[in-house]
């Protein structure tokens, strides 16, 4: 049961590979486990040329939609996405 809860937990790595191949044009993110490790509480920041355009909420949609399996898991998550400029 204990490798169970191990094999399952979620980590600031798996949301980062997620959402770098789910947005366009990643230009840095920041995830933060604030859980002491248990991977129930995270914040993220992410700037992507994705955002450019968008409103808050549908910003904050796709990085839902990008990590929506590990979302079950995570009791909090904050979330602060910023539209990068094109390079």
């Amino acid at each position: 049961i204990l490798l169970q809860l191990f094999k399952d937990m979620i980590t600031p790595e798996i949301l980062e590979s997620k959402i770098k191949t789910s947005l366009e044009g990643v230009q840095s993110i920041k995830v933060t486990d604030l859980s002491d490790g248990c991977g129930s509480k995270f914040e993220i920041e992410i700037v992507a040329e994705e955002f450019i355009g968008k409103p808050l909420l549908a910003q904050h949609r796709l990085v839902h939609k990008a990590i929506e399996e590990e979302r079950k898991s995570i009791h909090a998550l904050t979330l602060k996405t910023i539209p990068a400029t094109k390079t």
